[in-house]
């Protein structure tokens, strides 16, 4: 390995701020390329839970516990950095899938369990109507995922990273299979390596030098009220949304949304969203609409992460994931340690590109 490798890292989000700053910490010389303002697209419109549920492999849900954890621990490097670990009562799934998912993750060893109509009132006393039927999950947060991943830059910037931002990516530089930097929209950059996390854009970088990453970007809606008094105590994940709210009292909530028009701006459905909250929480009569965010999230095609060097590309490395509020603290430590030593952490083991279909784009 290079003594003090040259990193370009592109991408500014909470993912690329993370590599950056694990990066400088391990002594490499760092530069991030941003094409927007510091702080990422998917990022800011992310509704930024941390957990390991859900439909995971179980290599998955260990690589999610062990992020969990470097939250704490990042937490306690960086004070400015604020988790809420106020745990999460979900009855997004049926009964018969919700006690499935409970038993599984219990038996992994996730704090997980079923709770009753009784107990989830007590847990959440201004839901309307209580589910007959939820999961408790106690150690699960959240993060206020801009604010995070602009601390997460200030922290690399004290190490010496640069930051080249407003100014795009376009393609990587390639001369005899290895990557010698990045062209801008200011022109070039010289690099050992590039890492690209880039988000919903990764899939078009990495084309440049022809390589197909099967990644997608569908949209969702994030709809955001006016600051109101404390109503929620943790997190809620119904079958109509995900709701959470944040420490200036804005009550934040996410859902699918599948827009038949590409120009539809998800106005009607932000709409309907937000009456779905007032229905859910009858005791907010006041409860404000401010605005609705329709984003779009980078989701590879077997929902699990893209994390490693690309095959036959020398100095290409690729990190992009769906669960990228969740995975941020550990994916920066581990690719950190990855391109500085060439040692490849376990818990990435099987989330390199070498399990993706061996084909190359026509870009």
């Amino acid at each position: 390995m290079v003594e003090r490798p040259n990193v370009i890292v592109i991408g500014a989000g909470i993912i690329g701020a993370s590599i950056a700053l694990h990066l400088a910490r391990r002594g490499a010389d760092v530069t991030i390329v941003e094409a927007g303002e510091p702080g990422g697209i998917a990022t800011r419109n992310s509704w930024a839970w941390i957990n390991a549920s859900w439909g995971n492999p179980e290599p998955y849900f260990r690589l999610r516990v062990s992020a969990m954890e470097e939250w704490r621990r990042l937490q306690g490097e960086l004070p400015d950095i604020r988790v809420a670990w106020s745990g999460s009562l979900n009855w997004e799934l049926p009964a018969d899938a919700l006690k499935a998912f409970a038993a599984q993750h219990a038996a992994w060893g996730y704090d997980v369990r079923c709770v009753g109509r009784a107990e989830a009132s007590k847990i959440e006393p201004n839901i309307g109507e209580p589910p007959d039927l939820a999961v408790l999950a106690p150690r699960e947060g959240a993060v206020e995922p801009l604010a995070v991943s602009r601390q997460l830059l200030r922290a690399a910037q004290d190490l010496g990273v640069a930051i080249v931002a407003n100014k795009a990516a376009r393609s990587i530089i390639l001369r005899a299979g290895r990557v010698t930097g990045v062209e801008t929209d200011s022109g070039p950059l010289d690099s050992d390596q590039v890492v690209v996390a880039a988000g919903g854009d990764t899939a078009a970088l990495v084309a440049t030098v022809g390589l197909a990453l099967p990644v997608s970007n569908p949209p969702a809606l994030l709809v955001a009220t006016k600051p109101f008094a404390k109503i929620l105590n943790g997190l809620v994940m119904t079958p109509a949304m995900q709701l959470r709210q944040a420490a200036d009292g804005r009550l934040w909530a996410a859902a699918s949304f599948d827009a038949a028009d590409p120009s539809d701006d998800g106005a009607a459905a932000a709409a309907e969203l937000f009456a779905k909250i007032k229905a859910l929480l009858p005791s907010a009569t006041s409860l404000a609409f401010d605005f609705h965010v329709v984003g779009h999230r980078p989701i590879p095609h077997d929902r699990l992460p893209i994390v490693g060097h690309a095959e036959d590309i020398g100095g290409l490395y690729v990190a992009v994931t769906h669960s990228g509020i969740t995975l941020a603290p550990a994916i920066g430590r581990f690719v950190a340690e990855e391109i500085v030593t060439g040692r490849r952490h376990p818990l990435l083991a099987p989330f390199g590109l070498e399990r993706l279909p061996k084909r190359r784009s026509d870009s």
